[in-house]
Order: C-alpha cells, then sequence, then structure tokens
C-alpha cells in the first residue's frame, strides 16, 4: 500500500511583516549608529585641529591707525589700550596725540623750565623718562593714563604727568650725554655719563624710594658711583636692567662691561666681547632684565643672557641665541612688556617682530615710513612707529601663541638662567617675567620610560603565566586560575595609585638590596628546581601528575623570596655603603649610596615603584589575551607533536609559540597601549616631575598624566591649554604608529605560521 504526503503550506515558508518591519528598522539603526560613529570620530579630530593649528601660525599685523607728532621725538610711548601716544622732545613739554582724531594735547613738566635736556632714556614698563642736562643734573618724569567713562558711554584715556626729583652729579663735569634708567619698584639704578672721548666720565646713581604709612613716598639718593676706572675705554652705549641692580656698558673697545650694584657698591663682574672689537650698535634689555638683545656691524643680531655655568658659578652673560641680519643701520628696539617677543628694524625700513625663546621671526614686513622710534603697548596688542619727521603709525598685532613652534615643542631651546639648551616642560611661573616651557620631549620621553619598566615586569610574567596556565595547568585549576587573573583587570587604576604611592613606595624606599636580592634568587631557585627535578628517577616523577608539579615548586620558591627579603640588610651592609653626609662616617644605606655612586637621585616614588605596580595593572590583559590564543591553537598539532615523542616543553616551543604568535603579539600590543595611556598609577606612583633620566630610582610626567594634571587649570584658548592637546595629538600619534606597525608585524607572523 503505497503511502501519501500531503503537500507542506506554503504559508510556513513565510515572514511575517512586523519581522520584516523590524529587520528593516534595526539595519538602518545599525547604518544611522556606524555614521554616527565616523562623524564623531571625525568631529573630535576636528576639535582637537582647530585647538592645535593656531599654535603653528605665525603673527598677523594690520595698520589700525595714524598721526602726526611734533618732529625730532626722542622719546616715544603709548598707553596700555594703545591709544593714546605721548612724545618727548627734550624741552619742559610732554605731548599727547589721540591716535584715532588726532587731537593733541600739551602737559608742561614742573622743574624742567631751565633745564637743557642733553640725554634721555625711556623705561615702558614703568613709563618714566629718564633726563640729563647739560649742567650735570639728572631728573625723571613718569606718565600715568587713568581710563575714564565719558558721557556717550564710551571711554576716555585721561593723561598726567609726575615730575621726580633733581640729583646733581658730584664727580666729573660737563653735560650729560648719556642716561639709562632701571627701576624695580623699590630701587633704581641710573647710568649716567659726562662729556664725550677721553674726558667722558661714567657714574652709576643708586636711587630707593622709601615708603611711610601715609602718602606716596619719597625717592632718596643712596650713592653715586663714578666707575669710570673700571672701564678702561671709553663708554658709547648705556642700558640699567629693570631689575635696577645691574647695567652694561658697551665700551669704544668693543667690550661689553657687566657691572652689578649691591648694598656694598658697584664692582665690575664681567667684561665679554660679542662681536670681536667692535662695538655694538645697539643694546637693549628684555622684559624681565635677564637677557640682552645686542646688534653688531652687519646687522648681526645675538641674545646674550644671564646664567651659571656650573652649580656654584656665578650668573654671568653669555651668549643664548642669534637671529638673522638685519643690515647696517642702527636698528630701531622696542620689548613686550608681557612676553619675550621684540621689535627691530632693518636698514631697508622694514620691522620684524621676533621672539626670544623660540628664537623665531613672528612677522615681518613694511610699515610705510623709516622707522626712528618704536614702542609696544603694555598689552602687547599694537605696536608703533614714528619717523624723524614726526608721522606716526599704529599697527595691531595679532599673536596669542608666541612662545609656540616646531622649535619650542620639539627642539632644544636655551631658556633663560639656564646653562644651555633642554627639553623643558614648565608651563607656570611664579612671577610675570616667566618664560613658559613647552616641550614636548620630557613627556614623550616619560611616557616611554614608564611603559618600558612596567612591560619590563609584567611581559615576563604574564606570558610564562600564560604558557603555564595553556600548557602545564590541570583543568580544574585552570577553571580558578583564569577568572582570578582576569579579575586583577577590573581593579580601579585610582586604587592601584594610591597603593603605589601611600604604601609599596615606603616600603621599597627602605628595602631595595631586599627586593634586587628577590629579583636575583627567584629565578635562579626556580632554574634549579627544574633541572634537579629533572635529575629525579622517573619513578618518582610519575608519581605526581602531569601539571601539579607547581604543587612541589611553589614553597621553594615563597622560600626563596623570603630569605631574599631577610638577606636584603646584610646586602645592603656588604655592597652598599658610603659616606654620612651628617657626620662623614661609613653607613650602609642605599638611599645614600646610589646618588653618591653614580650622580643621580633617589625619591621615594620612581620608576621601580611605577614598574611593579604598573606591571600588576597590565598582566591581566597581557595574560588573558595570549593564554587564549595558545588555548586555541588545535589540539590535533599538540597531540601529533606528543605523539611522536616531544616533551611538554617541546611541544610549547614547537608548536604552541610560533603557531599562537600573532595572538601574542597581539596580547602585548594591547597590554602597551594600556600602559602608555595609563593616568592615574603614572600622577600617584612617580612623583610627576618631567625630567629625561633612564635612573630606575626616580619618576617622570607622561603625557596622559601632564594633560589630567594640568588640563583643569588651564585658560581656554591659551597657548598652555593648546599644547595640552597637541600633547593629546602627540600621545595620539604615537599610539597609532606602534599599533600599525604592530598590525603589520601581526599579519607577517599569522601568514608565515598559519596552519593550512
Amino acid at each position: 500500500m503505497q503511502e501519501t504526503f500531503d503537500a507542506p503550506d506554503p504559508r510556513r515558508f513565510e515572514v511575517s511583516r512586523a519581522t520584516l518591519w523590524f529587520d528593516r528598522l534595526m539595519g538602518w539603526l545599525i547604518r544611522c549608529g556606524g555614521i554616527a560613529v565616523i562623524l564623531a570620530v571625525f568631529g573630535i579630530l576636528y576639535f582637537v585641529a582647530k585647538e592645535v593649528v593656531p599654535l603653528f601660525r605665525g603673527a598677523t599685523v594690520a595698520e589700525a591707525g595714524s598721526a602726526q607728532l611734533p618732529p625730532d621725538a626722542k622719546v616715544l610711548g603709548v598707553d596700555e589700550w594703545g591709544t593714546t601716544a605721548f612724545s618727548y622732545h627734550g624741552g619742559s613739554t610732554v605731548h599727547f596725540t589721540e591716535i584715532a582724531t588726532g587731537v593733541r594735547h600739551e602737559h608742561s613738566l614742573a622743574g624742567f623750565e631751565d633745564a637743557e635736556v642733553t640725554a634721555c632714556s625711556f623705561d615702558p614698563v614703568r613709563a618714566r623718562v629718564a633726563v640729563g642736562t647739560a649742567n650735570g643734573r639728572v631728573g625723571s618724569f613718569v606718565v600715568r593714563f587713568e581710563r575714564k567713562a565719558d558721557d556717550s558711554g564710551g571711554f576716555e584715556v585721561v593723561p598726567r604727568v609726575e615730575s621726580e626729583p633733581w640729583f646733581r652729579l658730584e664727580h666729573g663735569s660737563g653735560s650729560v650725554t648719556a642716561v639709562s634708567d632701571g627701576d624695580s619698584g623699590a630701587t633704581r639704578l641710573v647710568a649716567v655719563k659726562r662729556g664725550e672721548g677721553a674726558s667722558a666720565n661714567v657714574a652709576i646713581l643708586r636711587l630707593s624710594m622709601k615708603r611711610g604709612l601715609v602718602g606716596k613716598g619719597k625717592l632718596t639718593l643712596l650713592g653715586e658711583h663714578d666707575v669710570t676706572p673700571l672701564l678702561g675705554s671709553e663708554a658709547r652705549l648705556l642700558r640699567a636692567s629693570q631689575n635696577g641692580m645691574a647695567a652694561l656698558i658697551a665700551c669704544a673697545d668693543g667690550g661689553v662691561r657687566y657691572l652689578l650694584a649691591d648694598a656694598g657698591g658697584v664692582s665690575l663682574r664681567q667684561t665679554f666681547e660679542p662681536f670681536a672689537d667692535s662695538v655694538p650698535l645697539s643694546m637693549d634689555f628684555l622684559f624681565g632684565g635677564v637677557s640682552a638683545i645686542l646688534t653688531g656691524p652687519g646687522g648681526i643680531q645675538e641674545q646674550w643672557s644671564l646664567f651659571r655655568g656650573s652649580e656654584d658659578a656665578e650668573r654671568l652673560f653669555g651668549r643664548t641665541k642669534s637671529f638673522p641680519a638685519l643690515g647696517d643701520a642702527v636698528p630701531v628696539f622696542a620689548s613686550s612688556q608681557r612676553n619675550r617677543t621684540f621689535l627691530t628694524s632693518d636698514d631697508d625700513g622694514g620691522v620684524a617682530l621676533r621672539h626670544s625663546t623660540s628664537g623665531d621671526t613672528r612677522w615681518e614686513g613694511e610699515v610705510g615710513i623709516d622707522p626712528a622710534l618704536a614702542v609696544m603697548d603694555a598689552k602687547g596688542e599694537h605696536f608703533l612707529v614714528a619717523d624723524a619727521r614726526g608721522g606716526l603709525r599704529r599697527f595691531h598685532v595679532h599673536d596669542p601663541h608666541p612662545e609656540a613652534g616646531w622649535r619650542a615643542f620639539f627642539g632644544k631651546v636655551w631658556y633663560e638662567g639656564g646653562s644651555g639648551p633642554v627639553w623643558q616642560w614648565q608651563s607656570t611661573g611664579g612671577s610675570d617675567d616667566f618664560e613658559p616651557k613647552f616641550s614636548m620631549m620630557p613627556l614623550i620621553f616619560g611616557s616611554l620610560k614608564g611603559t618600558a619598566y612596567a612591560m619590563l615586569f609584567s611581559v615576563p610574567v604574564a606570558l610564562l603565566a600564560a604558557v603555564f596556565s595553556a600548557a602545564f595547568l590541570p583543568q580544574e585549576f585552570k577553571r580558578v586560575i583564569k577568572p582570578l587573573m582576569e579579575i586583577m583587570a577590573s581593579l580601579p587604576s585610582v586604587v592601584l595609585g594610591f597603593l603605589a604611592g601611600l604604601w609599596l613606595a615606603p616600603i621599597l624606599e627602605t628595602r631595595v638590596p631586599s627586593v634586587l636580592a628577590i629579583l636575583v634568587l627567584l629565578p635562579l631557585t626556580a632554574l634549579a628546581a627544574g633541572f634537579l627535578w629533572c635529575r629525579l628517577p622517573i619513578r618518582v616523577r610519575n608519581r605526581i601528575a602531569p601539571g601539579s608539579e607547581w604543587w612541589l615548586v611553589l614553597p621553594v620558591l615563597a622560600l626563596a623570596g623570603w630569605t631574599g627579603w631577610i638577606a636584603g640588610p646584610l646586602v645592603e651592609s656588604w655592597c652598599f655603603t658610603c659616606t654620612d653626609p651628617a657626620t662623614g662616617g661609613t653607613i650602609a644605606d642605599f638611599r645614600l649610596w646610589w646618588p653618591q655612586a653614580t650622580g643621580t637621585a633617589f625619591e621615594q616614588r620612581n620608576s621601580l615603584v611605577l614598574g611593579f605596580m604598573m606591571g600588576f595593572a597590565v598582566i591581566p590583559v597581557i595574560f588573558t589575551i595570549a593564554e587564549d590564543a595558545l588555548s586555541n591553537v588545535p589540539r590535533p598539532l599538540t597531540s601529533a607533536a606528543a605523539a611522536l615523542g616531544a616533551s611538554r616543553w617541546h611541544v610549547v616551543r614547537t608548536i604552541l609559540l610560533p603557531v599562537a604568535s600573532a595572538g601574542i603579539f597581539s596580547a602585548l600590543m594591547i597590554g602597551f597601549g594600556r600602559a602608555v595611556g595609563e593616568t592615574m598609577i603614572m600622577v600617584m606612583a612617580t612623583g610627576n616631575t618631567p625630567i629625561t633620566e633612564w635612573n630606575l630610582f626616580n619618576g617622570m610626567r607622561t603625557l596622559s598624566a601632564n594633560i589630567a594634571v594640568e588640563l583643569p587649570e588651564a585658560s581656554v584658548g591659551s597657548t598652555h591649554y593648546r599644547a595640552l592637546f597637541l600633547g593629546a595629538v602627540v600621545l595620539f600619534a604615537m599610539t597609532f604608529v606602534m599599533n600599525t606597525a604592530a598590525e603589520l608585524l601581526r599579519q607577517r607572523l599569522r601568514e608565515r605560521n598559519r596552519i593550512v
């Protein structure tokens, strides 16, 4: 009897409309999510680029008005807003000119009516004009500006002039031919030259402003010092420093004398020749009074700064930077009052803005007149140039990041006070004349150093643990050990950093010899135990189940670790004796021995502490991925090798490691990424000091830690703020290059060791 079957209902193969609509919806959601991720990545890149790109732009300068001054001005100044210029021509009148309207005002100087002014100089920081007269007197006046609201809702600048006392010179005779004034706010130093030729003499006046409980205070003369015998040649240029304590005097023999005034008088501290027997054409101090810009014949322009050649040496002037030549004409000079930017001119009538820290020319161009005088306002937003006929031009300057640039970020820079060019990061200081230091190199070095020490500790432990777990450990123990290792990855890094800084660092500070003894004893003990185990009779070794040998080795290793810890003080007394700085006797102390033996520092929070704690954080990542790669090697391969007589170690060396090499390499790269991007452990375990030393017993500062520490306090849009974003770009570039190279190598290993 033939059995018949009913045809299947076609509707059983139909998909409901709800399922189809849901499938389409999810497909579109996935597409939209992918597009959103791509847009978010590009948005992040755009935001970062928007913050970083301005760091590498130069200054922009635009003309912002012109006016007419009386001709032949000797001094040119401006208010801090760049709206009102004043000029002094050597008489008893100061001329004020509103640049926008051209309106001119005159202010008379009290006490200057009968003065025949023969020399004058201008201090833009204090807005003080110092003058010398034909009858050997020295005086000064200060120009002040006040901004007041007017009736129309705007502001007007109201100037006033304050005359200061006159002082008559006692040494020598004749009219004053040169004068320079430096003021620190409490003391002043005035360098004065009287007469010309061989009969000229130079005196240093030391003034002090004594302030009472009430009132303005009184300017008094502390002393007059004839320094002509100290020079040995006719003085040509005189410049007093901003701190009111030092003076530079360029003489006819080409030498520049550095004189320092203190309570004991005035002394000659140094003589140097910047241009080989040629007298400098110009010599001017930069803001801060530590560096001077000297221009020599042919327009050679150099920066000379005070620094110490050695730790105990006196601060003397030395050449620190050179700038492009300007030409043979005597350049005009104007220094910024906010940073190390200065304005100078060439012999073709052009001007240039230069920055002394980076050594870069920020802008150069024509100003339409032949500059005879120049000045920059206190905000650094405008500079004014005037010619001999009284033509005045004002220019607006937009240069928010003058201390930035490729050289500042990645090259060695000779900072003021330093003994040579260095890589240094120091974003803030305690005074307005501080030079920001934004070198990325100490941070890059710190990132690589911290990562190297962390990987040095974690890689051997993690890889050997992964090999043992995959090839030797019995399955019942592996089910327990592997989850425990993975739980280590869940520990917050801030907790590990807290433990490193407050628990581990104080312990390791006094037990470094114990750690060294343990690092030596543990590997030697493990090798000795393995050697002895292999020499035991086979019938004895067969009594222990394969993979359970660690029960016998673990107590031996624990005993070796305990022995090394206890033997540390004994090792210290044998090998690490040094001289006690307090008593002069011999003492066994590794903390004192290390600096005396190596010349490097020993700090409590150092790379050793970081290596242990960061390694503890990286071990789970490397172990998990490497163990999975080793465990996924096909069993037929290992079983076939064992059947052919290979030992377990031969199987690991010839089968497991080559086949799983791509996965192991991926584990190392992921561990590297985990270490290089770590923040809290780096901050709390290393002292966060930006230095470039491989010394195991000092710290470092990494790019990630620097961003975490300083970004909350950085002013938005400032050079410091943008430099932190540049650090993020550098960190991204480092990891991108490393990961790209690692992926290429991983693919090569995978192709080389593929099974089929």
